[in-house]
This record gives C-alpha cells, sequence and structure tokens, in this order.
C-alpha cells in the first residue's frame, strides 16, 4: 500500500508535522522551507496533499497564507484544530541556570513572555519552532534554548527542561489539509459542513451589504470573514470567507448566487466536513 504523501511548512516536529502525525498515521513527510514551496509542491505534484496553519487563537491569522490561496487555488479536504504546548528545550548536559538565549519563531516567542521575562532570555528570532531545535541541536553553545514541540525534543535527541511554557493555555491553531484534485463530500443531513471560498467584489456602493444579505435571508452562519488587501493596491480588497453548510443545501445554493452577482471573482475553495472541535 503506497504511503500518503504530506508536505508541510518547517523542520520535522513542527506543529504541522504533528497535526500530518494525528490525521495520517505513517505518511511520507516533505519538509518545504517556506509556506509557498509547500502549496507550489501539491500543485506541481496532485500526489501530495499539505498541512497548513491558517490561523491560531492568540495570534490570529497566519500571514501569508491568504494570498497564496487564490494564487495557487488548491482545494481544502478537511480541518484540523491542533492544542500548540510549547516546551523549553536545550543540549542535553545544560541547566536552566546557564541558559542566557532562547530561539524560536516569532509567535512561539510571543506567548511564551512570562519564561522568558523571568529568567531574563534573550530572544532569537528563527523561521519556525522546529527548526530552532534542529539547529539547537547541531550546534555545541549550551547558553541557548530553543521554544518548540515535544516531539521536536525526541526527534533532536534534546532535553526539555520545562512543559508547557505558554502563558496562556489553550492555545489552538486551526490547521487545513489541501491538495490539488476536488474531494467534495456528499451531503448528509446527519453531517455538519464548512465552505470556504475567496471573493473580489464589484466596485459598486453597498456590494459587501449587499453579497451579505443573502446569507442574512437563508439563515446561514458565517464563522469567518477576513479582509485582505489585493498586492500593490489600497483600491481593491479580497475577502476569505467561511460558512456552516453544504453547497448543495437549498439555502447555501441561493445564498452563494446572491454573493457571485456582487462579485468580480468568487472562488470555492472546498466543501468539508466540520471538524468535532466545533462542537465543543
Amino acid at each position: 500500500m503506497k504511503k500518503i504523501k504530506i508536505a508541510i511548512q518547517g523542520e520535522l516536529g513542527a506543529y504541522s508535522h504533528i497535526a500530518a502525525n494525528d490525521l495520517f498515521k505513517d505518511a511520507e513527510i516533505k519538509t518545504c522551507a517556506t509556506f509557498e514551496e509547500t502549496f507550489k509542491q501539491a500543485y506541481d505534484d496532485e500526489n501530495y496533499r499539505i498541512i497548513i496553519p491558517i490561523e491560531n487563537s492568540l495570534a490570529g491569522r497566519v500571514a501569508d497564507i491568504h494570498y497564496l490561496l487564490p494564487k495557487y487555488k488548491l482545494q481544502i479536504h478537511g480541518e484540523y484544530f491542533l492544542n500548540v504546548e510549547h516546551n523549553l528545550l536545550s543540549k542535553p548536559e545544560a541547566k536552566i541556570e546557564n541558559i542566557k538565549f532562547v530561539r524560536s519563531h516569532a509567535q512561539a516567542i510571543g506567548q511564551c513572555q512570562k519564561i522568558i521575562n523571568k529568567h531574563k532570555f534573550q530572544s532569537i528570532i528563527s523561521a519556525d519552532t522546529a527548526g530552532s531545535a534542529k539547529d539547537l541541536s547541531e550546534g555545541d553553545d549550551t547558553s541557548i534554548a530553543a521554544i518548540a514541540s515535544e516531539l521536536s525534543a525526541k526527534i533532536y535527541k534534546l532535553k526539555i527542561l520545562e512543559k508547557n511554557i505558554e502563558d496562556e493555555k489553550g492555545n489552538v491553531t486551526r490547521f487545513l489539509i489541501m491538495g490539488k484534485n476536488i474531494e467534495q463530500p456528499e451531503m448528509n443531513n446527519q453531517k455538519k459542513f464548512i465552505t470556504s471560498c475567496i471573493f473580489r467584489l464589484k466596485s459598486e456602493p453597498s456590494a459587501l451589504y449587499k453579497c451579505l444579505g443573502g446569507f442574512a435571508t437563508n439563515q446561514i452562519n458565517l464563522t469567518k470573514l477576513e479582509s485582505f488587501s489585493v498586492k500593490n493596491t489600497f483600491d481593491q480588497a479580497n475577502f476569505y470567507l467561511d460558512l456552516e453548510g453544504h453547497l448543495e443545501q437549498p439555502g447555501v445554493k441561493k445564498a452563494m448566487e446572491e454573493l457571485g452577482f456582487h462579485t468580480v471573482t468568487l472562488d470555492i475553495l472546498g466543501v468539508y466536513e466540520a471538524s468535532k472541535f466545533r462542537q465543543k
């Protein structure tokens, strides 16, 4: 049986790697340096799926992702919510009193300020959490620690000085599972679905108000609506939208028809089963 191929941004041990392990046992993992490289991998090779973080409960949306969605137009096959637990990692022989510097992704640094301030660590910003752990393992400096996952500690043979060092518990990242092929599930009244799309409005007064009216009249719940600028201009914006429902439901179909009437472009990114995390 062929292994499922998954591409992620970051080194092995990244939180995307953890999500991949949770979703697909024994998958073949390909690491990519950037989010764009990750998207391009799936765009060029339909055998790959990608697992991409799109938003975090503390830090908000993940930069760059919204610009890559309309560029590559990959299809969303599913979503996954992961509890993020940060750990302070060091060389096996290091002690916490010897640590002077801490290295990690900017978001992880920002989410662990209490321990950083307590020990008066100096922060070093890196491209990703797992990459920080990998760099630490390859060096000899025992005065540097990394903030990364428990999986990173295992992979790179590092010591966990302190577990769960994040300032706030309940730190959750939402991931999207995406691929080039369309995999739309059949409508089932016993299940809950999410439909995602990106659109650009016509340049006319009240366009946003008008296009959202169809969701109100058809009683469709919007779980997410975000705007982001079209590159190189302040005159236009794209909108990313998640709604509860399946495209084959009559109310959703009518609302989407109304939306399309007031837009210049409308791309359906996917219809997929809602995560059970949403039912909490």
